[in-house]
């Protein structure tokens, strides 16, 4: 049969099928089929049954048969990254483990501005290499889906090459990158004017360039005190809203307020939520916005995790990601942040897989992907064990022995 292939038999096929997109998740509720089969036509997923029915049904299809044992699990996808960066920040790493304040590190040439200086150096071609690297290391470790912002650019110019590069490194890449503007990470100290001013100057100017050349439909901004307040942001959104982008919001870091700007425009996502309490979780799951736990930046930085318990126990949605980025969360390994964020907030297997594929894919408004279900994208990843509760348990020592892409195996 043209262009259908049969992957199997597979110990356990962790399907993610018929799981809600909100609340707390028990183990049981898994659809585990086993011994089962993969079919797969072009770039989805045809059919999910026992290997010996598939075989016995589509005698003529291509058949990539598997010995030993494995088991399969949606694509992940990383809905929030910065993999798009010059230069490193260990230097801001060791001063902080020193003790060292955030000030301090950015008075002695540290900080997002640091990365900024280094990322304006380079070439759009040199971004789009990095980012690319960064990317392929992401899929081998099975992150099938990644989301890409901009934000070290910090002007009109430097996040249009910023964009531009990511879309680039899509050319050098299996995975499918998902860029988000974020150019209201901060002023830019080389920008004379107040944050209103700013924000005017990138939604006025770089808004509708992004619309032309289509280079992304999502627009993000960091609600902090040492960035834009909520009262400034608001405005910003509206237009973002206004020209039709999804947004979403680096919410509740250090001080609380992102969250309730999120839910009150209607943001895809709210990231971060460290600090968020009792008011802003009620807040955020009564509303439609995805809440995403960033477990790299709590490790990076050494502070609190998400309140991801809390959060699923009062029906939530919970989405994780790395957070990969040059300063706070330079680890960039989501399968085993995941786990220490499990051991920390309690979160079932399920829970840890359900975010880091279906819900973090709808934190990034895709309906197409991380399930083993029929119709859905042929991304799948394939560790080498007979038993799923074994992935979580090496806390990301085991990394995937195969990863197909769109029904293509890399």
């Amino acid at each position: 049969m043209k262009n259908i292939k049969l992957i199997g038999p597979i110990t356990q096929v962790l399907t993610l099928d018929k799981l809600p997109l909100k609340g707390a998740l028990i183990d049981e509720q898994l659809e585990i089929i086993s011994q089962a089969g993969i079919l797969v036509e072009g770039q989805k997923i045809l059919k999910v049954d026992s290997w010996l029915e598939l075989v016995t049904e589509f005698p003529k299809a291509e058949l990539f048969e598997l010995n030993g044992d494995y088991v399969a699990m949606p694509g992940l996808v990383d809905c929030h990254t910065h993999i798009c960066f010059g230069g490193s920040r260990a230097k801001d790493f060791a001063m902080r483990n020193s003790g060292k304040t955030y000030l301090e590190i950015s008075e002695a040439g540290g900080g997002i501005w640091d990365t900024v200086t280094q990322t304006r150096k380079l070439s759009l071609e040199e971004l789009a290499q990095i980012t690319a690297r960064n990317a392929n290391r992401h899929l081998i470790d099975g992150v099938t889906t990644i989301e890409v912002k901009s934000g070290y650019g910090l002007s009109v110019a430097e996040e249009l090459k910023m964009l531009r590069a990511i879309r680039l490194a899509g050319n050098s890449t299996s995975a499918d990158l998902i860029p988000t503007c974020l150019a209201a990470h901060m002023k830019p100290r080389d920008f004379s004017g107040s944050n209103a001013e700013y924000l005017d100057l990138i939604a006025t100017e770089l808004f509708p360039i992004l619309k032309s050349e289509k280079l992304t439909n999502r627009i993000d901004a960091f609600v902090e005190k040492s960035a834009f307040s909520p009262e400034e942001i608001r405005p910003y959104f509206q237009k973002a809203r206004e020209m039709g982008f999804e947004l979403t919001v680096h919410a509740d870091q250090f001080s609380t307020g992102g969250s309730q700007v999120a839910v009150a425009i209607g943001a895809l996502s709210a990231d971060h939520l460290e600090v968020s309490g009792e008011a802003e979780i009620k807040l955020l799951v009564k509303s439609e916005t995805i809440a995403v736990a960033l477990p790299g930046a709590s490790i990076g930085l050494g502070c609190a995790f998400t309140p991801a318990r809390k959060i699923l126990d009062q029906d939530g949605a919970l989405a994780i990601a790395s957070d990969w980025n040059p300063g706070s969360a330079p680890m960039g390994d989501l399968l085993t942040q995941a786990s220490i964020l499990a051991a920390f907030e309690k979160l079932s297997t399920a829970e840890v897989f359900a975010g880091i594929t279906y819900r973090a894919a709808a934190a990034l408004g895709l309906a197409d992907r991380g399930k083993i279900t029929a119709g859905f994208l042929a991304d799948f990843i394939l560790f080498p064990t007979s038993d799923y509760r074994e992935i979580l348990y090496n806390q990301g020592k085991m990394k995937p022995k195969m990863v197909w892409k769109k029904g293509k195996r890399l």
